[in-house]
C-alpha cells in the first residue's frame, strides 16, 4: 500500500507526463485520488501541472472542503466534477482531467467518439460519449457527466475537454491516453475519406476478449 508521500509523488510524476505529452496548456487540468471515503488528494489551481512537487498537493474531503494545503495553494476548482464521479462510482479510486488536442477537437466541434474503429479502443474504453457544455467549476458539468457514469470510464465535454477514471490514478492516466490516441485516428482517417467501422460481429468479439480479460470498470461489454 502506498503511503501519503508516494501518492503524491506519483501525482506530481503524472502532471509531468500530462504536460509533457501537451495534453494541457499553462496550467490547465486537474487530478485526484481517493484516500478514503472522505479524504482526496487532488492539484492545485493556478499551477502547472508540469512542474509540481509533493508540496503543492491539496487534500479535501468528499464535499471538496479543503482539510489541509499549504501557503500559496488551493484545489482546483473542477474539484465538485471529481467527487460526483467518486459519488457515483464507489469503484473508482482516480480521476484525470485534460485537455488533450485531438480529444478536445472532437469535444469543441460536439462530435463524440462512438465508433468501433480500432480493436485495442473498443476493448479499453467502448466509445466516449459527449456531455453537454457546462460552465467550468459549477455543478454545471457534475450534472452533465451523470448519464455517463454508469455506463463508461471516459466521457469528453462539450467545448471543453476529456475526462477518464479508473481504480488508479496510473489507469486513469492510460484512459486519457487511449482517449487521445483513439480521437487523433479518427481525425486523421476522416482526412483521407474516413475510417472502415467494425461490424456488430467483430465488436461482440472484441466484448468478449474484453470480459475474458477480467478488465475493471464500466464499458458496453458488461451490459
Amino acid at each position: 500500500m502506498k503511503t501519503e508521500l508516494e501518492i503524491k509523488k506519483e501525482m506530481c510524476e503524472i502532471g509531468r507526463r500530462v504536460y509533457d505529452r501537451g495534453m494541457v496548456a499553462a496550467n490547465d487540468g486537474n487530478f485526484s485520488v481517493k484516500l478514503n471515503d472522505h479524504e482526496f488528494f487532488c492539484t492545485p489551481t493556478g499551477v502547472s501541472k508540469g512542474f509540481m512537487t509533493p508540496e503543492y498537493i491539496c487534500r479535501v474531503d468528499d464535499k471538496g472542503n479543503v482539510l489541509e494545503a499549504n501557503e500559496g495553494f488551493k484545489p482546483s476548482s473542477e474539484v465538485k466534477m471529481h467527487m460526483r464521479v467518486y459519488e457515483e462510482r464507489p469503484d473508482v479510486q482516480a480521476v484525470v482531467h485534460a485537455h488533450p488536442m485531438y480529444a478536445t477537437t472532437f469535444a469543441i466541434a460536439g462530435i463524440p467518439l462512438m465508433e468501433p474503429v480500432m480493436p485495442e479502443a473498443v476493448i479499453a474504453l467502448g466509445g466516449v460519449p459527449l456531455a453537454k457544455y457546462g460552465t467550468p467549476s459549477t455543478v454545471e458539468v457534475p450534472d452533465s457527466i451523470m448519464p455517463y457514469l454508469q455506463k463508461y470510464d471516459a466521457v469528453l465535454l462539450e467545448n471543453h475537454g476529456a475526462l477518464t477514471y479508473s481504480d488508479t490514478l496510473l489507469n486513469a492516466y492510460h484512459k486519457m491516453e487511449s482517449l487521445e490516441f483513439y480521437a487523433r485516428l479518427m481525425y486523421q482517417s476522416k482526412m483521407i475519406g474516413g475510417p472502415q467501422i467494425l461490424d456488430e460481429k467483430r465488436v461482440e468479439e472484441l466484448y468478449e476478449i474484453r470480459r475474458n480479460m477480467g478488465l475493471s470498470g464500466k464499458h458496453p461489454a458488461n451490459r
